[in-house]
């Protein structure tokens, strides 16, 4: 158990034996880690909230729990401040029993769930034909680490990427290329990606202006849907190519999915219609198949409709988002389905959720959530466009990150009269680049929009990617210059806690696995960043006042140990996020 877990069973047996076992049903223990240190470790705030129940001042409650409260091989005596908190701070041979039972644990104490759970992750998700832009970096990158945080918890992920590779655009795009390029669409690869962006735009523009196109267009739909054999290759071929360019940034990025696109649940939208028919949900309205909703309504105060098919008997992705949901509750088998999309979406998932609940599509114990997220926006605070006035292309922006880490250690090592191979300078600008996008994007808070910044984020100061790779490779430092194999020091070397910036390292240490829980539960990965700072901020506190390598046996091998935990913690860590390490710089 952790000691969070640990420490809250104590307190709910003292709860029981000072009041019986029925208060267990009326309060939450309340235990968390106390907000300022001065106040300990952990603090219980369960007095206050048994006020009314008990019908007694909340410092005579917290009095009966601490006289019942068998905590002392875990905490000093608890104290009880103000109105009833009741501070706990844990005894330094316990944080040293706990440290010494993580040598050589690649999890760090942290055990896998005894209650896996199948769970999809719908993230990235980009259209065929498109360039992915700055607007997929953050579902993508959050995406990834939500799915690498349960999957390290031990539950089944299935990472799905919803591609958009089907519908109106398609019919539009191989009509125009029936004109201006028809090699494109019986040739692989004819066209640069680039190139079929630009045809797609001047499509577009026709499918707006042109009502004869406009109609030529809707007529290839319904071929491709028929499964005309031209369209159908020519569909193909557009796919493909756009699959392998979104490829290339999904290798830069370490992100690995599996593509299920809109086209997947295209054989399912007719029975997506036929139940809501037979539940009594469907109502026709202007000819379109709908269903009206509550909660909802339009401009004139009329309750508004979900259309799941157009009046000329076309779908939407209403449809199928319904069809997905369907499919993932019944043949994914998915207990907590969990999509990453922008803030913008929120309305239309709440609405395709409330049909599939009105149709008893969604049994009770299946979750769906929305993890939304703002803008990326400029240093000028408007959203992120090219000097052009264009949506800035992903790919365009990794490998600037990668030029400028790049330029920024090529200048570094100038500065410091260093001599490095073009294959480190390389390897270390790939993952400064690749690492400083991410956690920039990771630490903030993604219910907010973010300024995008080069220079913030590839700084060396500050909670940034390169700050806590630096921590990391001055503790691989240590060992270098020590001539010192962490993996050798083995479990004879025990870990004692004496200075004062080791007992603070420490206790952050053991607070890992409850930041873990706290992500997988709120789905706010700057949790994990912000931990990771305040890790690498407490070991350079630590290594700049406690002597490592010049310190006496066994101190010098205890602290050894303090900076081996704190590197596979940073480690692991950062692997969460997907961001590699480095063993130098």
């Amino acid at each position: 158990m952790s000691i969070l877990e640990q420490l809250r069973s104590r307190f709910e047996r003292a709860l029981v034996i000072a009041y019986g076992e029925t208060v267990e049903d009326r309060a939450d223990v309340m235990l968390v880690p106390a907000s300022n240190p001065r106040f300990g470790d952990y603090q219980c705030n369960v007095a206050m909230s048994l006020t009314k129940a008990l019908k007694d001042n909340p410092r005579t409650i917290a009095t009966q729990i601490v006289q019942h409260l068998e905590i002392s091989d875990i905490c000093e005596d608890p104290e009880i401040a103000g109105p009833g908190f009741i501070n706990l701070k844990l005894k330094p041979d316990y944080l040293e029993a706990q440290l010494n039972s993580m040598v050589g644990d690649r999890r760090m104490g942290i055990a896998p769930t005894n209650a896996p759970e199948k769970v999809i992750v719908d993230f990235s998700s980009p259209n065929i034909a498109k360039e992915m832009h700055v607007g997929h970096l953050r579902s993508t990158i959050i995406g990834d680490c939500i799915a690498r945080i349960l999957e390290f918890q031990g539950h089944d992920v299935l990472r799905l990427n919803h591609v958009g590779d089907w519908g109106t655009q398609f019919g539009m795009l191989i009509t125009y290329l029936r004109e201006a390029y028809p090699d494109a669409l019986t040739t692989a690869d004819a066209l640069d990606l680039g190139d079929l962006v630009n045809f797609y735009r001047q499509a577009k523009v026709r499918f707006d202006q042109d009502p004869d196109f406009k109609e030529t267009a809707r007529k290839e739909v319904v071929r491709l849907q028929a499964g005309a054999e031209d369209s159908r290759r020519a569909w193909q071929l557009l796919c493909d190519q756009s699959r392998r360019e979104f490829q290339v940034i999904y290798d830069l990025l370490d992100v690995q999915l599996t593509e299920r696109g809109e086209s997947f649940y295209n054989p399912l939208l007719l029975g997506v219609i036929a139940d809501l028919e037979q539940t009594g949900l469907l109502v026709e309205s202007d000819g379109a198949q709908c269903v009206f909703l509550e909660g909802f309504t339009n401009k004139d105060g009329e309750p508004l409709p979900l259309i799941v098919q157009k009046s000329d008997g076309g779908y939407n992705y209403a449809t199928t988002d319904l069809a997905a949901v369907r499919y993932r509750i019944n043949q994914d088998q998915a207990v907590k389905i969990i999509y990453i999309t922008d803030a913008g979406q929120a309305n239309h998932f709440t609405q395709v959720w409330q049909v599939a609940q009105k149709a008893g599509w969604i049994p009770e114990t299946v979750e769906l959530i929305h993890v939304p997220f703002g803008l990326v926006l400029g240093e000028d605070g408007k959203k992120l466009k090219t000097r052009s006035g264009d949506t800035v292309r992903l790919r365009e922006l990794l490998d600037e990150a990668v030029n400028r880490a790049r330029a920024d250690l090529e200048n570094r090592l100038a500065e410091e009269g260093r001599s490095e191979s073009a294959e480190f300078i390389e390897h270390v600008a790939q993952i400064v680049g690749m690492s400083a996008v991410k956690y920039a994007d990771l630490s903030q808070n993604r219910t907010s929009n973010y300024s995008f910044s080069f220079d913030k984020m590839l700084s060396l100061q500050g909670n940034t990617a390169p700050y806590l790779l630096y921590a990391y490779v001055r503790i691989q430092g240590i060992s270098r210059k020590g001539k010192i194999d962490f993996e050798q020091l083995g479990t004879g070397a025990k870990i004692h806690l004496q200075a004062e910036p080791e007992l603070i390292l420490a206790r952050h240490l053991l607070q890992f696995d409850l930041i873990i829980d706290e992500v997988a539960t709120e789905l706010l990965p700057n949790r994990l960043c912000q931990y990771l700072f305040e890790l690498s901020q407490k070991f350079n506190q630590f290594y700049d006042q406690c002597p490592v390598l010049k310190a006496e046996i066994p101190q010098r091998i205890s602290r050894l140990g303090l900076c081996d935990l704190t590197a596979k913690t940073l480690k692991l860590g950062l692997s969460l996020l997907g961001i590699s390490v480095l063993e130098r710089m």
